[in-house]
């Protein structure tokens, strides 16, 4: 992962991104680097990270991929207090694009 990582330009992100290895969040690029580095091969936090975010205010969560997992999770973890959207085909995509716009 270090490899493949070493010549992609990483810039630092807004909002920050929150890192599943130390389950806070990050801008840094080259801290964004070696988390993703780490995450390969540290314990995930990801009840941590889901904690923090909610204590921070963060109240939607989207998850992208097949299946519902971590979406399923969030619920679990934050309760009745997140809205949570789950984007797993191209259609889903289309449909939260356009539920997004104003």
């Amino acid at each position: 992962m270090k490899e493949a990582l070493k010549d992609i330009e990483i810039l630092p992100p807004t909002p920050p991104l929150v890192s599943n290895v130390e389950a806070e969040a990050v801008t840094n690029p080259e801290a964004i680097r070696s988390g993703l580095v780490a995450q390969v091969t540290a314990t995930v936090r990801w009840r941590d990270s889901v904690t923090y975010m909610s204590a921070q205010g963060v109240t939607r969560f989207i998850e992208l991929g097949a299946g519902k997992v971590l979406t399923g999770l969030i619920k679990r973890i934050v309760e009745s207090s997140a809205t949570t959207i789950s984007i797993g085909a191209p259609a889903d995509v289309a449909a939260f694009s356009a539920s997004a716009q104003p």
